[in-house]
């Protein structure tokens, strides 16, 4: 997929994509709706952007994580589920050990998450 160019109209951004199906369009368009409202919308947005760009490095559990971004388990774990529930990430394992990667869905659209976070991520640096 190549994203030719956006064109604004009747208020709404309108992307022009150039070698794509319906479907995969549809999917764009519903990540990133779902990228906007976990990243910007909500009052763990920053802590979950700091999650996903840590994950596109390497997959971590739930303590590594804590431990890297400094952050309570409990926040980590909470965040993991909401990312989960959104099909941002997946995890392999249970429990303690269970290791959580950027979902194939998250890892396709990862220029989605950079673009929103270069529009919001300066408020909050």
């Amino acid at each position: 997929m190549v994203v030719l160019d956006y064109y604004y109209g009747y208020g709404n951004l309108f992307k022009v994509l150039i070698g794509c199906d319906i479907k995969h369009a549809c999917q764009l368009h519903a990540m990133e709706r779902v990228l906007w409202w976990l990243i910007a919308g909500t009052k763990g947005g920053v802590n979950r952007a700091r999650m996903i760009n840590a994950l596109r490095g390497r997959p971590y559990n739930a303590n590594q994580l804590s431990e890297v971004l400094e952050l309570d388990y409990k926040t980590i774990r909470y965040h993991l589920k909401v990312l989960s529930e959104n099909s941002v990430v997946t995890s392999t394992g249970n429990g303690y050990g269970a290791m959580y990667f950027l979902s194939p869905m998250m890892e396709a659209n990862y220029a989605l998450f950079e673009e929103i976070w270069e529009k919001i991520g300066n408020k909050f640096k």
